[in-house]
This record gives structure tokens, sequence and C-alpha cells, in this order.
């Protein structure tokens, strides 16, 4: 019998064993070499790859040098922080809306995650060049007027990066309907019939049984997100990272550098969301 389970052992070992291979190869080897070459001045010669150790210094150039670093970043953080619950409150609405039993419900869903198959980079940036992910004339409305004159306030920073971002920040919704609606479909429904008997209203079925449902799928969705939205090709940060790869007074060891800081903002930043949506569960449930 220990010898069964053994040789499973070993057959399943040998199904994964290409993945350890790949990861090891193409991810984490890169990932330990691109944190050994942020305490490093790279230079690329006709000799080879030429490395001089000098400690903190590119952090240390990022955060007191760099300033378009730091203003990028404080503007992805400001960004980030308004984008996330729009996406994630835009994507439970539509999962909730595609839910309910109506016509052609198969052709939205499809129109809903359409964007996500097409939702490269030069895409995107087509899109934004052509003005296509704005609201239409919007510029021709009060409003609009009203806020690009007085733009240095917070909250008309805030309404005016929604007003020109607003179609962006909905490309992002796609997969995050998918996952909602998944939760939603696996909801029994005799606890809703139970609740019906007992003279609840749709109001106390959204707040008291299915939003709380829907808790870890939020947590799931909140880390895809955040995620996405860092990682994805037009980031200002990203693109500020690949320039600085190929100057000669920075090149690849400041911009290992800059991708750890990067790295570590994200994971702050996804450690700090999971962080609040898991104390809320935990006192909703004590």
């Amino acid at each position: 019998m220990k010898r069964l389970g053994n040789n499973r052992n070993l057959t399943g070992l040998l199904f994964v064993s290409p993945w350890i291979i790949g990861f090891l190869v193409f991810t984490a080897f890169p990932l330990l070499y691109s944190l050994f070459l942020s305490f490093q001045e790279v230079k690329i010669t006709t000799d080879g790859i030429k490395t001089n150790f000098v400690s903190f210094g590119n952090y240390e150039y990022a955060f007191s040098v760099d300033g378009t670093f730091v203003d990028r970043v404080l503007k992805y953080l400001e960004e980030m922080v308004i984008s996330v619950p729009i996406i994630i409150v835009f994507s439970l609405i539509i999962a909730l809306l595609l839910n309910q039993k109506i016509k052609f419900r198969g052709l939205f869903r499809t129109i809903f995650f359409l964007p996500v198959i097409i939702a490269s980079g030069p895409v995107i940036k087509e899109l934004i060049d052509q003005g296509i992910t704005t609201i239409p004339s919007i510029e021709q409305y009060a409003i609009y007027q009203a806020l690009s004159d007085n733009p240095d306030g917070f909250f008309n920073g805030i309404l005016l990066y929604l007003i020109k971002n607003l179609i962006v920040i909905l490309w992002y919704s796609g997969v995050q309907i998918l996952i909602f609606l998944a939760a939603l479909q696996k909801m029994d429904k005799q606890i809703f019939e139970a609740a019906k008997i007992d003279g609840a209203s749709n109001w106390e079925f959204f707040w008291k049984i299915t939003l709380p449902s829907l808790t870890p799928m939020i947590i799931v969705n909140l880390i895809y997100t955040i995620v996405t939205y860092s990682v994805f090709s037009l980031n200002p940060i990203i693109e500020h990272i690949q320039k600085n790869m190929f100057k000669v007074n920075t090149g690849y060891g400041y911009a290992s550098a800059l991708s750890w800081i990067y790295f570590l903002i994200i994971a702050a930043a996804l450690a700090i969301a999971v962080g609040v949506m898991t104390v809320k569960r935990k006192k909703k449930y004590t």
C-alpha cells in the first residue's frame, strides 16, 4: 500500500515537473537576478554585463532624485483608490442584473466580457488617442467646465478623473462580472425562499444574504482588480521603468530597483485591501 502511494506521488510529481522547471527557470531565477541587479550599477559592454555594487544607492536615487517616479507612484495610488471600488461595485451590479431571468442573457454576458478579449495595450492606446474612452461631448457640459476651472481641489480632481476615464474603468470589469455571476448562481435558492416566507424584502435579501455570501468573491475580485490595474502595459510607472532600462545614467540596475519598489507597493496595497475586507468579514460573523 505504501509502495502504491509512493508511485502515485511520483506520477503526480512527474506531471507537474514541467511547470516546476518552467517556474524555476523562467520566473524564480529572473526574479532573484533582478533583486541582485537592483543593488548594482549595471553596464552592458562588448565584453558582457559589468556590475558594480552600490548597496541601496539605486533605491535612494528613486526617492531623492527621480521626482518623476515618486509623482507617478502617488498618482497611481490615488487612481487605484478611486478606480478599484468603482470597478468592484459596477461588476457586482451588472452581475446581479445578468443573474435575472431576462431574454438574451447569454448575449449580454458576451458583450460585457468581450472587452477582456480585445483589451490589449495597443488597442486601448488607440482608443485613448481617438478619444473613445471618454464620455462623448462631455466638454460641452457646464459641470465639466466648472471642474476644469478648478482642477486642484481633491473632489474636483476625482470627478475629473472619473469623467475622463469612466469607460476605461468599466472596461476592466469583464472577469469580475463573471466571478460574481458564478457565485450568485451557486447560492442555495432555499435560503431565499425561507427568507421570503419570513417576510424579508429584496433590500434585506441583498444586505443580509447576498452580499455576505459574496464576501469571499469580493476579496478575490479585489486582488484581481488591483493586480490587473497595476500591471497593465500602459501604466505610467511601468513605462517609466522601461525607459530607465535603456538610459546611460541609470540602466538595468536602477530599473530593477524601481521594479522591486513598485512590487512592494502593490504587495502592500493588496495586504491592506485584503486585511480590511477580512476584518470586516470577521466582525460580521462574531
